[in-house]
C-alpha cells in the first residue's frame, strides 16, 4: 500500500510546531521530517519521527504523499536543515590553510574560513561538501556547473 493511501495528514500547528496525524487518527505533536540521503537523494528516504527520535513513519519516496504533505514536509525540512550552496567563488585568501574565501551562495554573498583541505569532503565525481571554520556546511551541488575561473580556484585545493 502506498504512503499517499493512508491518507495521512503533516501540518504545522499555530505556535509553529510540526504534528502528524496517522491513518489510524492518532495524532503525534512534536515531531520532525529527517531524510536519510539530504545530499545524494533528498525526496527519498523520509522520515517522520517524534521528539525522542522515534520513528513514525516512514516515506520510501516523496512522490508517494500528497501534494499538500510533500509540501509540509518540504517545508518542515527547510526550516530544520541549512545547508547553503555554494554557486561561485569570488576569491580566496590564500592556496594554504587557513584561507578566507568570498562566496556567492543561494542565500546570498557571504565569506567561510576553510581550516584545512580534509574539510572538502567528495561525494561524488561533482558533488562537494565543504566544512567553514564554525562548522557549517555549504553544499556544490554540481562542480561542473561552476564558472571556469571557480573551479579553478578549488582546483587548488582538491
Amino acid at each position: 500500500m502506498s504512503v499517499d493511501a493512508l491518507n495521512i495528514q503533516f501540518e504545522q500547528s499555530p505556535s509553529g510546531r510540526w504534528f502528524y496525524v496517522s491513518a489510524e487518527g492518532v495524532r503525534h505533536d512534536h515531531v520532525l521530517a529527517v531524510r536519510s540521503f539530504p545530499v545524494a537523494a533528498p525526496d527519498e528516504g523520509v522520515a517522520v519521527v517524534d521528539i525522542d527520535g522515534k520513528e513514525l513513519l516512514w516515506i520510501p519516496h516523496l512522490s508517494e504523499v500528497s501534494s499538500n504533505v510533500r509540501s509540509n514536509i518540504h517545508k518542515a525540512i527547510s526550516q530544520r536543515e541549512f545547508m547553503p550552496q555554494i554557486l561561485k567563488l569570488y576569491g580566496v585568501s590564500s592556496f594554504v590553510t587557513p584561507s578566507t574565501w568570498d562566496i556567492e551562495t543561494d542565500r546570498g554573498r557571504t565569506s567561510l574560513l576553510l581550516k584545512g583541505e580534509e574539510d572538502i569532503r567528495r561525494l561524488s565525481g561533482t558533488v562537494l561538501l565543504v566544512t567553514d571554520g564554525h562548522g557549517v556546511q555549504f553544499l556544490i551541488r554540481d562542480l561542473a556547473q561552476m564558472d571556469r575561473f571557480s573551479r579553478k580556484l578549488l582546483d587548488r585545493f582538491l
